[in-house]
């Protein structure tokens, strides 16, 4: 048999997935017998949407079936899709139906020159992402909370390569840490979705699949995003702790790519906190220049944003 269409076998992976989240007594199922899968049988899912389990079972094997969108209802509705996963479904479902992917846009990223303006207007931290989480631009405050990106080759600066590197983030006690994995990792779920094939997306999942036993736990669990948004508390020894509230802002004309942005409450500490922080950032900045030369020491955070 031919290898499955890629859109086809990333939709056989999410219903799988999807369907091992359900528990039988979760769609008023009897568990019944000795079970050898933790989630839904393909028989009992395939019930629940009025499909012949052989039909269902070629649909998650990615073999060569275009399901219809009474099908992908029915599918929705049988595994409790919140809104966004039913898109995720019908953007995979769509695709895979047809023989050949439509001509995606592989040309190198680009920030436009408004939006770095922009940027280094902006008194908050402030980066963009690409489509596959690569840091492209960033502005001084940025660079205050969470380190030097310049440190770092360009290939790696990347949000999934650096928050899953151990030799820069040593530990996973940080209590937000596994939520922020997985934003991240549903963003870049998202962008798979719309280019399954693309050098880049599979060079970073194929890597952190190698070398990772949790990034190949969370990745399994197929949850996409989106766009995030959330608190994060940074870990600054120069000022203490900060907490700020961060947002992702889709940027026009630029599919997939976002502005990651963290703020603070005007008149709060954590915003004292963080002025003080881009004052002796600022400072710093300046002697290094009237000197010429590039000051050792550790930065306030990993670029990561993980504390």
């Amino acid at each position: 048999m031919s290898s499955p269409h890629p859109y086809a076998r990333e939709l056989g992976d999410f219903l799988r997935a999807r369907r091992g989240r359900l528990r039988p007594h979760d769609v008023g199922l009897e568990p019944g017998g000795r079970r050898k899968v933790t989630g839904l049988r393909r028989e009992e899912l395939a019930l629940l949407a009025g499909l012949s389990t052989d039909y269902y079972q070629r649909i998650e094997q990615g073999r060569e079936v275009r399901p219809s969108d009474d099908v992908l209802d029915a599918l929705a509705g049988a595994l409790s899709l919140d809104d966004k996963e039913r898109r995720h479904l019908f953007t995979l479902a769509h695709a895979a139906r047809r023989s050949m992917s439509a001509p995606v846009n592989r040309d190198p990223e680009r920030v436009p020159v408004s939006t770095r303006r922009l940027l280094r207007v902006m008194d908050t931290p402030a980066v963009v992402l690409g489509r596959h989480l690569d840091l492209l631009d960033w502005n001084p405050m940025a660079r205050a909370l969470l380190g030097d990106p310049d440190a770092y080759p360009t290939d790696r600066l990347n949000m999934l390569l650096l928050l899953f590197d151990d030799t820069l983030t040593g530990e996973r006690s940080c209590p937000d840490w596994e939520r922020q994995a997985l934003d991240y990792i549903g963003m870049m779920r998202a962008a798979v979705a719309t280019d399954p094939t693309h050098p880049r997306a599979t060079a970073i999942v194929g890597e952190l699949s190698i070398r990772s036993a949790e990034f190949r736990r969370l990745w399994a669990q197929h949850d996409v995003r989106e766009s995030v948004s959330g608190t994060k508390t940074f870990r600054v020894p120069e000022v203490g702790d900060i907490v700020l509230d961060w947002d992702t802002y889709p940027l026009p004309g630029n599919p997939g790519s976002v502005m990651l942005v963290f703020t603070a409450a005007p008149g709060s500490a954590d915003a004292d906190r963080l002025q003080l922080l881009a004052s002796m950032h600022a400072t710093r900045a300046t002697l290094t220049n009237k000197h010429s030369r590039r000051r050792a020491g550790p930065s306030p955070a990993h670029p990561s944003g993980t504390s």
